[in-house]
């Protein structure tokens, strides 16, 4: 399942903190051997001053209480600078812990700068300073104290850049402390600024939204509200062109929200839309199962792609998340994707058949069950969903009424199949007209 891994296409977009969660989670997994996530890990190291854990993987990787030398050096270097940098920065660390002081700072920036300058001789020197040293203790691991200096420079910051540059880095912090409601509230605070018509230039906005979605994976997957907001952000137009655009793979996390979320099963069709705009640039066994399921129809297909599906989240660390029971770890999203998943599979299944075998459907269903058990569990799915379906146990049938179609819901539908074939038509002539242009 390692080809399904989507680490290696996410890890550009994070910052390199970020990217520990990740290769933790695959170590744990084993879906890697040992040693090579050791090393991953020793080079994501080396662009921090986490100096103290790298010293320790490498007593783990090689299997000795020896380190090299570089890094005792390199310690010592860390322990110097972030000793100078608190030096620097602190005449307005001393002003920022004192409760009384603080409340003396108002939302106009630029008073708080003449006031601090006048009263404190605090100037710009110092608040540099503390950017910088928020910054330092950011790449020393310390999250909670480097989000609460990055908080209180923006306060002071009036470089549009910088401030931005420390919202970035106030939300790693929360992330990595998985404070999911705090991290939500900078995340929805980075969106309103690379939204706005100031912002940089377009490429550089469409970069914007990329990091943005990938930041926002571990909080969607972890707030209780976030298979929402996943939703909500990922299918505004400028968010989707980036995905469609340069980050194809988001489809995956996209996909599973819908599918696991009964409230927005209304976003389906779109989301089948752009899966088969994409599916030369990107799928996978969840992807595939929806176009299975909902172009191709194909409920063989889509049986063998459902049980890929289980194994791509089992092994995905922002849809794998393990819930420890007592004596039991369960895959909470696992389950739930997989109820939901039956569910499509057995109305789209149903709609388009008169009469169907329980034992055929239970075997579509992948429902691994007796026949006593599945007819339970088709009963029971009947009862809580919209179709008007009615079971025979003595003939083991599921029996669909016929529902004529007006004309004119013919005419719509057949339209809106016009309408997707034609602009995949033109796509796949367009395209290596463009690519063929580029390479003269």
């Amino acid at each position: 399942m390692a080809d399904y891994d989507l680490t290696s296409r996410i890890a550009p977009h994070l910052d390199r903190h970020l990217v520990f969660p990740l290769l933790e989670f695959l170590q744990e997994r084993e879906l890697y051997a040992d040693d090579e996530i050791l090393k991953a890990k020793i080079q994501l190291l080396s662009q921090t001053n986490m100096v103290d854990y790298a010293m320790d993987i490498h007593k783990a990787l090689y299997h000795t209480e020896d380190v090299p030398q570089e890094m005792v050096g390199r310690r010592v270097e860390v322990v110097a600078r972030l000793k100078s940098l608190e030096e620097s920065a602190a005449p307005l660390i001393s002003f920022l812990q004192n409760a009384a002081l603080v409340q003396e700072l108002r939302p106009d920036k630029q008073y708080n700068i003449q006031m601090l300058h006048d009263r404190f001789q605090i100037g710009a020197d110092q608040i540099e300073a503390l950017y910088q040293y928020a910054k330092f203790q950011f790449e020393c691991g310390n999250y909670s104290g480097a989000a609460d200096y990055l908080y209180q420079y923006r306060a002071l910051c009036t470089n549009s850049e910088r401030s931005l540059s420390a919202l970035w880095g106030k939300l790693a912090a929360e992330i990595l402390m998985q404070n999911w409601d705090t991290a939500l509230e900078e995340l929805n605070r980075l969106k309103e600024i690379i939204d706005s018509k100031s912002f940089a230039s377009p490429l550089n906005q469409l970069q914007n939204r990329i990091w943005l979605m990938h930041w926002s994976l571990f909080i969607f997957f972890n707030h209780e509200n976030g298979r929402n907001g996943i939703i909500d952000l990922f299918f505004q137009d400028r968010y989707l062109n980036a995905i469609q655009t340069n980050a194809h793979h988001l489809l995956r996390y996209v996909a599973t929200a819908v599918i696991v979320n009964k409230r927005r099963r209304n976003m389906l069709k779109e989301l089948v839309k752009v899966i088969q705009q994409e599916q030369q640039s990107y799928k996978d066994p969840i992807t595939e199962f929806l176009e299975c399921l909902y172009v191709n129809y194909d409920f063989d297909g889509a049986q063998k792609k459902l049980k890929e599906c289980e194994q791509v989240i089992l092994n995905d660390p922002f849809l794998g998340k393990r819930v420890e029971d007592s004596n039991f770890t369960t895959v909470p999203l696992r389950e739930e994707f997989l109820e939901n998943a039956r569910l499509f599979v057995f109305e789209t299944y149903c709609r388009i058949h008169r009469c169907i075998d329980i034992s055929v459907l239970a075997e579509k269903l992948n429902l691994n069950m007796s026949y006593d058990e599945a007819l339970v569990w088709i009963t029971n799915l009947i009862r809580n969903s919209k179709l008007e379906a009615k079971i025979d146990a003595v003939l083991g049938t599921v029996t669909m009424p016929i529902v004529h179609q007006n004309v004119h819901e013919q005419i719509i539908e057949a339209m809106k199949n016009l309408n997707m074939r034609t602009y995949l038509l033109a796509k796949n002539i367009v395209e290596p007209a463009q690519a063929a242009q580029a390479t003269r």
